[in-house]
């Protein structure tokens, strides 16, 4: 499914819901990183290539990216989430 079919929680709603932002190591593929998004109930809600967002957030300093990053993935939380 294309990001402009993909439904998205409200920033309000994914910072109510998401716990934690992971960076962890990619099983299938271990030159890459991967964020993966928990719940308060410690479980996996959904995993963003975290090459792909630092492409989409651009460079600063590291207490800027880690912000970049958190903000980019709230505002990134598919709605499907919900279901889990």
């Amino acid at each position: 499914m294309a990001e402009s079919e993909m439904k998205f929680l409200t920033f309000q709603e994914a910072a109510n819901l998401v716990a934690a932002i992971r960076e962890e190591e990619n099983v299938h593929a271990q030159d890459r990183r991967i964020l993966t998004v928990y719940d308060h109930d410690e479980r996996e809600l959904c995993w963003f290539d975290f090459g792909e967002v630092l492409q989409e957030i651009g460079p600063g300093d590291k207490q800027e990216q880690q912000a970049a990053v958190q903000n980019y993935i709230l505002h990134h939380i598919p709605d499907w989430v919900l279901d889990i």
